[in-house]
């Protein structure tokens, strides 16, 4: 039983109360201005999750504003954020869209206010800097759908997705089991320019099953991960996670749209290696990549994985793969620093705590 050779020392998080109807969650633009250049998306995303959540999304004074205007402002990207941890009326927060450069907003955030203020964080892609963040702070916070990727989905929300944040954001009983997602899967491009494609449903591929690619037995450990290229950004910054936080842990992987050559996914893993934190973990749970058209992707990716472990005498090390979390639709809801466990032998996870009080 791999799990049980480490310790599991990952520091016990605050976890932030449960949201419940009516609660108002503010939306922020942490990174690009999505809003602002696709209004009707935006649109479309705050009414499917009321709708879904009977909750009240409510915008921050930079939430809508035009892209260039956010691209030059992290300042003010930050001031939203610090603002919606410090308002009681707010329950929850959930970013608009992900980008590329939340890392700017490292000199402005104030993590004391996030740690006094803890509340449900939601988010996915390049918002891996700001559970990067909470992390620091020692709050829970989850990886998940944003307003735009998720819950703007064309033509509504998948069910699966739906069930995933009931389950990891309105109910204190631990996630439990992830489901098999039997409703399939779809990175199809279907452009946001273009309002009239947002009633139009994304053709679905064949529903898959997670895989184990190595490993035997079961592993727990606590959740940390995020996407490859945003935690490349994260680095070697005061918001990377101490070696401690890595002790015993479960890494949760994924790579964003640019689908990143398998050879960069090498190179980041030796860094991985070279930190100590690939032989201080439980095991490692990987995406379903988005393969950009490309069906070779997501093996070359995995390949990439297994051959660093390899290379680090980790064969042993349990690994799951093409699970739905990350650039894919629908997708699951992952909290952080909450233990988990990985079965080999019917290749399953289970959250076995739960992120919210």
């Amino acid at each position: 039983m791999i799990g049980l050779l480490k310790s599991d020392k990952v520091r016990s998080l605050t976890k932030p109360p449960r949201l419940k109807f009516g609660d108002r969650i503010a939306a922020v633009s942490p990174s690009y201005g999505g809003p602002g250049r696709f209004p009707w998306r935006y649109e479309a995303g705050k009414r499917q999750l009321q709708e879904s959540f009977g909750v009240e999304l409510v915008e921050m004074p930079h939430t809508l504003a035009p892209p260039d205007w956010i691209a030059a402002n992290p300042r003010a990207r930050a001031e939203d954020i610090m603002e919606a941890f410090a308002d009681p009326t707010i329950k929850g927060i959930v970013a608009t869209i992900g980008g590329d450069d939340s890392i700017r907003l490292i000199p402005y955030l104030d993590l004391d206010v996030i740690r006094k203020s803890p509340k449900v964080f939601l988010g996915f892609s390049d918002t891996t800097t700001l559970h990067m963040a909470c992390l620091a702070a020692g709050i829970t916070s989850f990886y998940g759908p944003s307003i735009l990727a998720g819950f703007a989905e064309n033509g509504g929300m998948h069910d699966y997705t739906i069930a995933g944040i009931r389950k990891a954001l309105f109910q204190t009983e631990p996630i439990g089991l992830i489901e098999r997602n039997n409703e399939g899967w779809t990175a199809e491009r279907l452009e946001w320019a273009n309002p009239k494609l947002q009633a139009k449903r994304r053709k679905l591929q064949p529903p898959t099953a997670p895989r184990t690619l190595q490993g035997s037995g079961s592993a727990t450990g606590r959740l940390i991960g995020g996407c490859a290229e945003v935690l490349e950004m994260v680095k070697g910054t005061a918001w990377w996670p101490k070696p401690s936080d890595w002790d015993g842990a479960i890494l949760f992987y994924e790579t964003s749209e640019d689908a990143p050559p398998p050879k960069f996914i090498k190179y980041w893993f030796r860094n991985l290696a070279a930190q100590s934190v690939l032989t201080a973990l439980n095991g490692i749970i990987l995406a379903r990549a988005d393969p950009q058209g490309d069906v070779t992707y997501q093996g070359r990716f995995e390949e990439a994985v297994l051959e660093i472990l390899a290379e680090e005498k980790l064969g042993e090390l349990p690994v799951l793969s093409d699970l739905d979390f990350g650039h894919t639709q629908p997708m699951i809801t992952l909290p952080y620093g909450v233990r988990a466990r990985i079965d080999c032998e019917d290749a399953t996870l289970t959250v076995t705590e739960s992120g919210v009080t």
